[in-house]
């Protein structure tokens, strides 16, 4: 019988995410129904769904929208190309986070430098394909690819990273990277985001007190399933969920204490179903881990900015 769910905080929604949605929604009230968008604007099903039923249309391929059409590009980046195929044929806001307009310009600046660029990331996940389309570079998913890296001057290498992956993850890689090349510049500031470190030591602090753990997210939420893994690797049981749905009773048999947190595209009323639900079953007390205060914010694109 659970007798404590325990919240992580932060959970859920960062300031790319948020900027992302307000960014869609601003353009409905600026342009009128339909605004299109390029990819899943947040790697968030009830999201998306959301935005559709306000008069969002998500499309794949820039064949699919009408020319002179509004076209919102997503928080994780766009190929350079896409975009400027784009720009002439659409009425074009960029979503972008913030954050990983950085990598793409760290990447630039070092491509234009003659650096051989390694970029720590997830091969096919949409940020890594936008990253990766800003200069050329190898892309490096675990410590026996370092092994088979080939650069054309040891003196004169750079590594990026993916802004969703897990501090612990890369930590490993950075470590044979500096190995075997020990000239290696690593970013002036750590390219994994402030959101995906804050969650990911929530979780942290939520293992000291839990026998499991409900991360909600999608499965093609990579800092989603960071979350479930840092848990994992701390000997915890967790499990990924895109909603109170996918929840098993038996996953509660002998867990008295529950942990819940969400991923950074994940917005609060499915934390909140997620609670309703398991206290059908089980008289329990809900209670706030507080870890990190956040407060960043991120300006609008200018294109949907109040005059």
């Amino acid at each position: 019988m659970v007798e404590n769910i325990i919240l992580a905080n932060p959970r859920g929604y960062c300031a790319g995410v948020d900027r992302a949605i307000i960014t869609v929604e601003k353009a409905l009230e600026m342009y009128g129904k339909p605004v299109y968008v390029r990819h899943e604007i947040v790697h968030n099903k009830h999201v998306c769904d959301e935005l559709k039923r306000k008069g969002a249309l998500f499309v794949e391929e820039l064949n699919e929208v009408p020319k002179g059409s509004v076209l919102i590009l997503s928080a994780h980046g766009t190929d350079p190309k896409i975009k400027d195929n784009a720009l002439s044929r659409f009425k074009l806001i960029d979503a972008v986070c913030p954050l990983v307009t950085k990598v793409h310009l760290e990447a630039v600046k070092y491509s234009r430098k003659d650096y051989d660029i390694l970029l720590i990331g997830h091969k096919g996940h949409q940020e890594v394909i936008g990253t990766m389309g800003e200069a050329d570079m190898q892309l490096i998913e675990t410590v026996s690819d370092v092994e088979h890296v080939s650069v054309k001057d040891p003196e004169k290498v750079v590594y990026l990273t993916q802004t969703t992956l897990s501090v612990d993850e890369t930590k490993d890689i950075i470590e044979a990277l500096k190995q075997k090349y020990p000239k290696i510049i690593m970013p002036p500031v750590g390219d994994i985001c402030y959101a995906t470190t804050n969650r990911q030591a929530a979780v942290k602090e939520l293992c000291k007190k839990v026998e499991l753990i409900l991360v909600v997210g999608a499965e093609n939420s990579s800092n989603s399933v960071r979350l479930v893994e840092t848990a994992k690797n701390l000997n915890v049981n967790a499990y990924l969920i895109p909603d109170k749905d996918a929840i098993q009773d038996e996953w509660f048999h002998n867990v008295k204490n529950v942990g819940l947190s969400s991923g950074a595209s994940v917005p609060d009323v499915l934390v909140q179903e997620v609670i309703e639900h398991i206290q059908k079953n089980n008289k329990c007390d809900v209670e706030t881990l507080e870890h990190i205060k956040e407060n960043m914010t991120f300006s609008l694109p200018i294109e949907i900015r109040e005059p």
